[in-house]
């Protein structure tokens, strides 16, 4: 049984998902690219100048291109865990200085230890089986004194069309996926050996005219129920119509369907001690993958 900090979760199904949705991501990213941004913002509270920075989830590398205006003397990096996405994220930038991005998994990153100074993530780290293990290579890849800062899901993520899928199941639903409450979050950092861990929330409301809206929004941008076991045959119609007359009943306002996004932020430093070091032969430097 998994605890909070960790569920099972279908990796290659993610890894497709991601991959499928990179040509379409743009045009349904209007949530994800509000979270970036928001994320972002809060730099302006940070006194630092780092000299490597990376992008942890870059997807379509839309922030690679706000860090390197930020921080103009710094290597800026990414990595994505999608191929394609990975392949976007490379084109950003000017032909003398286009980012560097690799594909890899940020519960493994294939960086070596002490590589950066600043770690940025937005709404990826809700695609990680293990907290703890994605904070631990985080903790691994910043220099002492370095800053890790993210955006995240919260549990009321989509809680209308879970509430509406249980309504049809006649009880809980496994057709949205984990999200981990923010307490847990913080407990993870602090179990990671990061300082100073700074935690908060809100909620973003997206507006539907319909359910079939909401879902092409949602495979727009690759995000698919990811948990391993899951059954098949989900989304027919008949069953779709029915999760749609649910979701109407019970949150429809005026003729539009609410979709909330549970949004947690986090921030915490590495303290001025060497990382722990990771197991002999998994770490390489930096590279770009093509």
């Amino acid at each position: 049984m998994s605890g909070p900090d960790e569920f099972e979760l279908d990796k290659p199904r993610v890894r497709a998902a991601f991959s499928r949705a990179a040509a379409t991501y743009a045009d349904h990213a209007v949530l994800q690219r509000e979270v970036q941004a928001r994320l972002l913002e809060r730099l302006d509270w940070i006194r630092m100048e780092p000299g490597r920075v990376i992008d942890l989830g870059c997807g379509i590398g839309d922030a690679l291109d706000l860090l390197a205006r930020r921080y103009r003397r710094a290597r800026v990096a990414g990595l994505d865990f999608a191929p394609e996405m990975a392949a976007r994220a490379r084109r950003r930038g000017r032909w003398l200085r286009r980012p560097q991005v690799i594909c890899g998994d940020i519960e493994a990153l294939p960086l070596a230890e002490a590589s950066f100074d600043l770690a940025v993530s937005s709404a990826a780290l809700q695609w990680c089986a293990s907290l703890d293990r994605a904070f631990a290579e985080v903790r691994r890849i910043l220099a002492p004194g370095g800053l890790w800062m993210f955006a995240t899901f919260g549990p009321d993520t989509l809680r209308e069309l879970r509430a509406a899928f249980a309504a049809v199941d006649g009880g809980a639903s496994a057709h949205v996926n984990v999200f981990v409450d923010m307490h847990d979050i913080g407990d993870a950092l602090v179990r990671a050996g990061f300082a100073d861990p700074v935690m908060d929330q809100e909620a973003l409301t997206l507006t539907y005219p319909d359910l079939t809206g909401l879902i092409r929004d949602l495979r727009g941008v690759g995000v698919r129920n990811a948990l391993a076991g899951r059954g098949v045959g989900l989304f027919g119609p008949r069953r779709m119509v029915a999760v749609a007359e649910a979701y109407a009943r019970e949150f429809g306002v005026e003729g539009r369907l609410p979709a909330t996004w549970e949004v947690v932020y986090g921030h915490a430093w590495v303290p001025n001690a060497p990382p722990p070091r990771a197991p002999a032969g998994r770490v390489i430097p930096i590279a770009p993958v093509s």
